[in-house]
């Protein structure tokens, strides 16, 4: 089993009472916080999402155990099988309310810096979302999309996550209008105020745009152009 991109350990423990899939950082890492928020917003997941078993903080190390999932990372290329998986739990997510008890991100401030003047308004809400629908994120399991790595679990707008994953789906080939389509299939998207799309392609672009001058890695770089390619379709 691999491990999830920003963990220090990641294994599976074979224990008296079944498998248990670790994975742990040390409390003094960079991302700890992220990890902790991962802990605290298990138990109000969907059943898309696997399982958290216990979270210890112990010897230096934050530990999370959780169910075995015996899976692979999702295509998202056109035509893939995994696509109609993908949908129904990103569907089920839709569904959830943002916990009010538990102290995460708002899409108001994530997106304050990128949206147009006078348009976070939009980006205000209380679903549940995910915001990084990288393959790496989501697991194909006995036919059932599984979404996993919740480090960044945001309230906002419901119609957010579907254009997170669009601009995945450009990355893995599809054309920018049939993207766009895809996030169509939710009514999230399909009902909500054009200038609100608008203004999410337009702050999409401007946050990739600063990621790829950040660290000009070439998939940082690409992510940025299919940003701007989105953000032309949606005006």
């Amino acid at each position: 089993m691999t491990g999830g991109m920003n963990s220090g350990v990641a294994s599976v423990l074979e224990t008296e009472s079944g498998s248990v899939f670790v994975k742990g950082i040390a409390s003094d890492h960079a991302q700890v916080a992220a990890q902790r928020r991962e802990a605290e917003i298990a138990p109000h997941l969907p059943t898309s999402c696997p399982r958290l078993y216990w979270h210890l903080e112990v010897g230096g190390w934050s530990l999370l155990g959780y169910e075995v999932l015996s899976g692979r990372h999702a295509d998202y290329s056109p035509g893939s099988a995994d696509l109609v998986p993908v949908e129904a739990a990103l569907s089920e997510l839709q569904r959830i309310t943002a916990p009010a008890d538990i102290e995460i991100k708002d899409a108001v401030e994530r997106w304050a810096d990128y949206a147009p003047t006078g348009t976070l308004q939009h980006f205000s809400g209380n679903t549940l979302l995910h915001t990084d629908f990288a393959p790496h994120n989501v697991l194909i399991a006995d036919g059932r999309a599984r979404l996993i790595d919740w480090a960044w679990p945001t309230r906002g707008a419901a119609w957010i996550d579907p254009g997170t994953l669009a601009l995945r789906l450009m990355d893995a080939g599809h054309p920018a209008e049939d993207a766009i389509v895809f996030a169509g299939r939710f009514p999230s998207w399909r009902n909500t105020d054009p200038e609100a799309l608008t203004a999410f392609g337009s702050a999409s672009a401007a946050l990739w745009r600063e990621v790829a001058e950040e660290d000009p890695t070439p998939w940082k770089q690409g992510m940025a152009k299919r940003a701007a390619a989105f953000r032309l379709a949606l005006l």
